[in-house]
């Protein structure tokens, strides 16, 4: 988007009923400057009044939810859109006077900063209506990951508290085991198994086709290590099987999504091309896609996609006294976060990776160094691989 193909610069500050809408010209003279109704016939009338002899450029701070209406009514209209980051916003509004925060001043920081510092906008996504699906399913999908982790915290604060030796037991994904957790929800934890001891456990789990034995050993050698009984220890086992229930039915309830994001990979074939890459699954492969709005045109190079990223390096220097690199922290967050997870897994599960961190970690980089620079690495290969819409093919990553 370029101030070359605009005539009006129409800045959006999205609100639940209303919105306030500040359109300028090139000249930066304000046309526009009203709020605007959370409706589809408010919104048409505003555009519809700026773009009758002009072309218009809308730009709003919030791409979803509450800005979904205005976009998708410009996009209707033939009206181009973007999106101002937050970021860049508050970075804006610092270069132009006063210190008020209103609806009226955020609307005139979103359209100046659209005509004057065009290289802040982003893209505000395409009308895609999978991508739409998907980029829904994404946000559930992390609800009901923040809410297992609570129940799972607050399951091992329990244990903790009346147990510590079986907690320990339960280190890593142990705890999310659908045999470990329907084993608590039979017997509550430590005391209920004891009481029912180790052969009446393992019979039960295997009658319930549950492959248990070698973790049901360590628990029951847990339970040994320790003769006192914690005072709430009986309350406590009246909680944890609701709190199992609880993780088990969440783990149910993400595994429907995952299913659902596989249909979607059907109706959608460019969703297969980064799940085709080692390390890369359903769920990693759709936050890839998302952060990088679905296009990969919008990137000019793999160099900005990793720069948008935030796993490219960032140079300061003043003079001779600080010079160095590091981490960039304004970035695209989900998609950081995809690549990260996606390069660690490859880096204990595919050769090449392997190979490649192993060196990095010769090098003397720690853990995460390490798996930032093999994400650098891959971001190229995906890059590639969506540029072209190839599948992955390796071997790839060589030093």
């Amino acid at each position: 988007m370029t101030p070359d193909n605009i005539d009006v610069w129409v800045g959006l500050d999205v609100g639940k009923s209303a919105h306030h809408a500040h359109a300028l010209d090139r000249d930066g003279d304000t046309l526009y400057d009203k709020p605007v109704r959370q409706d589809e016939k408010a919104i048409r009338s505003m555009l519809e009044h700026l773009s009758r002899r002009d072309r218009v450029l809308l730009v709003v701070d919030q791409p979803n939810t509450i800005g979904s209406l205005p976009l998708t009514v410009a996009r209707d209209m033939g009206i181009a859109v973007a999106y101002l980051p937050g970021t860049a916003m508050r970075r804006t509004a610092q270069l132009l006077p006063g210190d008020a925060k209103t609806d009226r001043r955020d609307a005139h920081v979103i359209a100046w900063a659209a005509l004057k510092l065009p290289e802040t906008l982003r893209d505000a996504g395409s009308d895609d209506e999978t991508l739409a699906a998907l980029r829904m399913l994404a946000g559930h999908d992390e609800d009901l990951a923040h809410e297992s982790t609570r129940h799972v915290n607050r399951l091992r604060s329990l244990l903790l508290q009346t147990h510590p030796a079986f907690e320990r037991v339960l280190k890593g994904e142990r705890a999310t085991r659908d045999a470990t957790l329907a084993l608590l929800e039979r017997y509550g934890g430590p005391a209920g198994m004891e009481r029912a001891g180790i052969e009446d456990v393992k019979d039960w789990a295997g009658s319930n086709g549950l492959r248990a034995g070698r973790i049901i050993d360590d628990m029951f050698k847990a339970i040994g290590e320790q003769t006192v009984t914690v005072p709430g220890t009986g309350m406590a086992e009246t909680i944890i099987p609701s709190i199992a229930r609880d993780i088990k039915a969440i783990k149910d309830r993400r595994r429907e999504v995952g299913r659902q994001v596989e249909k979607l990979l059907e109706d959608h074939p460019l969703l297969t091309v980064p799940a085709s890459m080692p390390g890369i699954g359903v769920r990693t492969a759709s936050s890839i896609l998302l952060g990088i709005g679905g296009d990969i045109a919008n990137f000019k190079s793999a160099a900005h996609l990793a720069a948008y990223a935030g796993i490219a390096p960032v140079t300061g220097q003043s003079g001779t006294s600080i010079k160095g690199e590091r981490p960039a922290r304004g970035s695209n967050k989900r998609l950081k976060n995809a690549l990260w997870q996606s390069s660690f897994v490859a880096s204990t599960k595919h050769p090449p990776s392997i190979a490649y961190y192993k060196r990095k970690r010769e090098q003397g980089k720690h853990h995460n160094a390490a798996i930032i620079c093999l994400a650098r690495r891959r971001c190229d290969v995906i890059y590639s691989m969506l540029k072209n819409g190839a599948l992955y093919q390796g071997p790839a990553l060589a030093a």
